[in-house]
């Protein structure tokens, strides 16, 4: 699979978020946080749909697209990438600096020491 780019990872958070959508609603999604011409969202997704990260339903005149490729293995994938690539390889260190740029709020700590343990317990 090749590494979606910015504009690529956006509309797919969206389908991933949306199950599927036409070229207008991740448009319309897209425009609410940033200036885009629908022309060039169509564009990325013909090109998405080329590199197979996205199916087309071309039954209707609207065309309808899903993400072809899984969200878990996306995400796995790109954090790999910058993890070897930013941080010479170290989860703590990319850890530690994601978790330095934000004050996690108390839910979001209960729920990384809760898998924290879950990892020494599956070592153990």
């Amino acid at each position: 699979m090749s590494k979606p780019t910015e504009a690529e990872l956006e509309i797919l958070s969206l389908l991933w978020e949306m199950k599927e959508a036409s070229v207008r609603q991740i448009h319309e999604r897209l425009s609410e946080t940033k200036e885009t011409g629908y022309t060039t969202t169509l564009k990325i997704m013909q090109i998405m749909h080329a590199k197979g990260m996205v199916t087309r339903d071309e039954k209707s005149r609207t065309h309808i697209y899903r993400a072809a490729i899984k969200q878990g293995e996306t995400q796995k994938s790109l954090l790999k990438n910058l993890m070897n690539s930013a941080f010479g390889g170290s989860a703590k260190s990319l850890v530690m600096q994601a978790l330095g740029q934000e004050e996690p709020s108390k839910e979001e700590l209960d729920e990384i020491r809760a898998f924290l343990d879950q990892l020494e317990n599956k070592k153990s």
